[in-house]
Formats: C-alpha cells, structure tokens, sequence
C-alpha cells in the first residue's frame, strides 16, 4: 500500500491554534498542514476544551453522541468536527473532564486523558466518511490509545487493522500514577498489568512504548539520548528494548507563521540582504523594556520556561558575568518563583542593562527573536527546542549546549571556514557556558563574521519539508 492511501488519525491533548502549553500544540497545528499538502488523507482528534467551545463553538459541526466505557463507569461522549486551513478536526466533547480553565495541573489528569484516550477509539465508528488506518498519538495523555488497542479491543474484529504510531516529546512526562488504577480506573485486567507497571507504579507512556506498532521522538540526537539513564527518566531500558522501532524525526517550524518579513508583531519587516528592520526592532525592543537604546550594545534574548532542565540555573549563576561582559539580557518566561524572584530582582539591580518579564505573550516572544542579537538556550534537556529555529530566522544568532534538537539544528560556526549558524558548549556547566557567550561577543565584534553568521543562520531550512518526507516514509513502511 502506497503511504497516500494510508489514512491518518493524529491523537493530541492540544494543537494550535484551539489550545497550547508548549512545543507539542505548535508541531500539532503545522504538521498535519504539511502532511495534508503532501495528499495524506490526515485528521485531528482533540479534547474540546472551555476556550475552544467558547471562541470556536459556532464553527462546530456536531456529529453524534454516545456513552464511553472506562472500566465501571460509562461517561457522556460528544464528537463534534470543524475544519480548520483545510485540516479537519474531530473534538471529543465532555464538560465534566473538559470544560475548565487550564489544559492540565487537576488532580483527576489521570482519569481526564484515560477517558480522552477511550473515547478517541469509541469515537471511530461515528466518524462518517472517515476511516483510519494509522492512529498516530502524542505523549502521555494519548499513551492509553496504543494500550487499549492492544487490551480492550484485542478481540475486536472492525479495529484489528488499526496500527499505532507513538511520539514522545517529553520523556520528563510520563503519566504515572498508583497501580490501585489499573482495574477502577483503565479497565485493564492484571495479566496485562505489565504493560503498564514500571517501579511499581502505573505508567501511561511505558504501555505505549511497548503497545505501539513504531515510535517516534523529535530529534535524533534525543532518540539516542533517551536509551541512557541521564536522559531516559526512568524509563532507559524499556526504550533500549524497544530501540527497534523507534526513530528520532527532527521538528520544524510554520515559516509563514514564523517570518520576519511579514510578522504584525514587529516595528519593521526584514529580511536576508535587507536588514535594517532588524536594528529597527532592536531599538523598539530596548525602548519597550526600558533598556538603554544603543545599537552596538550586543543584547541577548531568552525566552521560554523557567525551570532546571532548561538550564536556567546555568544563568542564574552566570548572571553579573553576562551584564559585566558588556551585554544586555532580556528574559521572557514563567516558572519556578524562586528563579521569576531572582531574575525580576536582577533586572532591576542592573536598571537599563536588563529586563525580565515572567508572563507568556507570543508577540513580546517574536518581538525578543527580533530585536535580539543573540538568543541563549544552555538546555540541560531539550527534545527538540523550536526556540533556536525562530532565532535562526529572525537573525538572533543561538548559543546553545550541545543536547537533542539544539545539537541537531544549531552547528557551530567556524570563523576559518564560514559555516556554521550558532554557537555551541558542551558541558552542564556555568563556565563552559559562559564561554561561548564571550565567543559570541567576540564574533559580534567582528562586523565581517558576525554578517556571514547572521546570514547563514537566517538561510538555515527548519521548514517541516524535511520532516514531512520522513513520516512520510514512516507510515510507508507500517505494515
């Protein structure tokens, strides 16, 4: 069978624009967009969340309702469908798991996504003109689709040519809980109990990594990373086990959606061989922060979350440094309140040399990728990172550590030879990476150098057309 033949149901708790917390909801907005244009007959399945029935309500084409089976209890089921830049989407409706105020953080996530990962499968037969053939989930909210495939419909004749596809795209995220769930909550009886249990605890993600027909990641270098027990979480030899069928696929990013000529959000559009846009927005960014306007004050952005594995605490301790060395730092992002104190409190200790905003606003983001002359990302862990892609586009050269998708999108600039668009360290390490950041102004220095870097980062190809072709293949060989 020829892969455009091959239907494809893509399984996700969030995809842009309905709903968002991270990487995950902006691979799920554009790949399926991309897979659609390549003529893969391709849909989205959702939960219906309070913001999506609020702002998209009138757009919903409801389709049926119908009662989900987990374990003892059988719940309401709504399955609506919208169409969206020509991908249909299928929304799972129940207000009861889905009608509040965040897309997770309740005490109940557990049961809230086993449900979703149910319904998703009941909701099949009521889907019309639409058969999958591959059912492609994503993270542990989806993992019990591959399970239940595997467990409760095993002897189900109309689903036993459904294949699954499983893509991690944070193994820090494992969906575990208290094997007292396995029975009362999943329905799942104990002589499949293995499939789930891992260190005594129920674990969503270790069933679908197991249950799945292929598995996938978002980055090479992290699919390698993930087998050893630094990076595994936990969960290192149930992946080496499986190795077999797993696969690193680098993401990419919407570079219409991500595109310095034509982004609203900018003062000025720029673009390779026409830059002066760049230092427009350099100075508005520094205006709009309270920051000194200076054109040749190399200005260093970061945005994203505060937290450890984004090797924040790499900063924190090279903080005075990166001001001493003549820089401007400005930080967007929320997290742990001890780093948003700490950075807010530095920000205003060093006046016009820094500016820390802990809020999340994607156009402050593209305005900081903009405005930026270099953009620090000293991840710890990073599966993919999309961050440094945008940089790239935007002119903002990154300084990066060498970890799964910084190491498989950012090569480090060889000022003998011209090539390269970022800079790169290698250890966890403050000092190592307070090392690139002054090979960084040193490049800046050097007008010649840091034109060709700028201008090899900004022609870097990190559109989904590479990664396309990769699924691509990948449904292709599922059997």
């Amino acid at each position: 069978m020829n892969f455009v033949d091959k239907s494809i149901l893509m399984v996700s708790s969030e995809a842009v624009p309905f709903a968002k917390s991270g990487g995950l909801g902006d691979v799920m907005g554009a790949l399926p967009k991309e897979l659609k244009a390549q003529g893969v007959n391709i849909r989205v399945i959702l939960p219906l969340y309070k913001t999506v029935k609020d702002v998209y309500g009138d757009s919903l084409e409801f389709l049926e309702a119908y009662g989900v089976g987990l374990s003892w209890r059988v719940e309401h089921c709504g399955l609506f469908r919208m169409e969206y830049e020509g991908v249909t989407f299928y929304f799972i409706d129940n207000e009861k798991y889905f009608r509040r105020d965040n897309l997770y953080g309740y005490g109940d996530d557990a049961e809230r996504f086993a449900y979703f990962s149910k319904a998703v499968l009941d909701s099949l037969p009521h889907m019309e003109d639409f058969q999958p053939d591959i059912l492609h989930c994503n993270d542990w909210q989806t993992a019990m689709v591959p399970v239940f495939l595997k467990t409760v419909y095993a002897q189900a004749e109309s689903y036993s040519h459904l294949r699954t596809v499983f893509t991690i795209h944070n193994i820090e995220y494992q969906g575990r809980y208290g094997m007292e769930m396995l029975g009362d909550l999943l329905g799942i009886d104990q002589r499949d109990a293995g499939l789930v249990r891992l260190d005594g605890d129920l674990n969503m993600m270790k069933g679908a990594v197991i249950a799945c027909d292929k598995l996938t990641t978002v980055s090479p270098t992290y699919a390698q990373e993930i087998l050893y027990a630094f990076y595994g979480k936990g969960m290192q030899n149930i992946l080496r086990e499986n190795e077999y069928k797993l696969q690193g696929i680098l993401n990419g990013i919407d570079q219409t959606l991500f595109d310095p000529e034509k982004d609203p959000n900018l003062t000025a559009g720029y673009r390779v061989g026409s830059m002066k846009g760049k230092k427009q927005n350099k100075a508005a960014l520094q205006e709009e922060l309270g920051l000194e306007v200076a054109a040749n004050v190399p200005l260093i952005g970061m945005v994203g979350r505060l937290v450890e594995h984004k090797g924040i605490g790499l900063v924190r301790q090279a903080y005075d440094q990166i001001i001493e060395a003549g820089a401007q730092l400005v930080i967007l992002g929320t997290g742990s309140k001890s780093y948003e104190d700490f950075f807010k409190s530095k920000a205003w200790a060093y006046g016009g040399k820094a500016a820390t905003v802990t809020a999340f606003s994607g156009a402050l983001a593209n305005r900081i990728y903009a405005g930026a002359d270099l953009f620090l990302m000293p991840s710890v862990s990073e599966p993919c990172g999309l961050s440094q892609m945008i940089a790239l586009r935007y002119g903002a050269v990154p300084i990066v550590r060498e970890t799964g998708g910084l190491a498989d999108s950012v090569i480090a600039y060889n000022p003998q030879t011209g090539k390269g668009n970022g800079i790169t360290f290698a250890s966890i390490d403050a000092g190592d990476m307070m090392d690139a950041v002054r090979r960084a102004l040193e490049l800046y220095r050097d007008k010649k150098q840091w034109s060709k870097l700028v201008r090899n980062g900004m022609k870097s190809d990190h559109s989904w057309k590479k990664s396309t072709e990769e699924y691509l293949r990948l449904y292709e060989s599922i059997q």
